[in-house]
């Protein structure tokens, strides 16, 4: 059985390989692709990018577990960890969402402002570095197929 993800937000999608974090970039904590989010100061809409429970929720990070026990991290942001004030939550740890629903809300250019990477890695936890099928490369729609398991 595969594991459909979709893109959390528009932008373009990359290989982990060029997200500039030596843990995402050689997979460490898992295969998935990341996306360049647009370049503006108006606030972007993470939304899942599949369907699950939401286990961690920092204001940077989301942590969701599908039925199948699939678990999925996105990350908004590089080196982004006590920025609380860049981000706003829009869901709570529990919560039992759809893919679409709405996670986190931030600013690409704040995060830019401070010379740090606003690259959105998502990764399937624990899964094996290469694993990907069907990653999209290129300009994204949210709710667009960013990669398959």
């Amino acid at each position: 059985m595969s594991t459909v993800i979709l893109a959390p937000l528009d932008g373009l999608a990359m290989p982990l390989s060029e997200v500039p974090d030596p843990v995402f970039s050689a997979e460490m904590v898992g295969a998935g692709a990341a996306i360049e989010p647009p370049d503006t100061d108006a606030a972007v809409t993470v939304v899942a990018p599949v369907a699950g429970s939401i286990v961690k929720l920092h204001p940077h990070a989301a942590v969701i577990v599908t039925a199948d026990g699939t678990g999925v991290l996105l990350h908004v942001g590089i080196d982004t960890v006590g920025k609380a004030d860049l981000f706003e939550l829009k869901a709570a740890e529990g919560d039992q969402i759809e893919a679409g629903d709405p996670l986190i809300t931030f600013s690409p250019n704040a995060i830019r402002r401070l010379g740090l990477s606003a690259a959105v890695p998502v990764v399937v936890m624990d899964s094996t570095p290469g694993s990907t099928h069907s990653t999209a490369a290129g300009p994204i729609a949210t709710g667009a197929v960013l990669f398959t398991m």
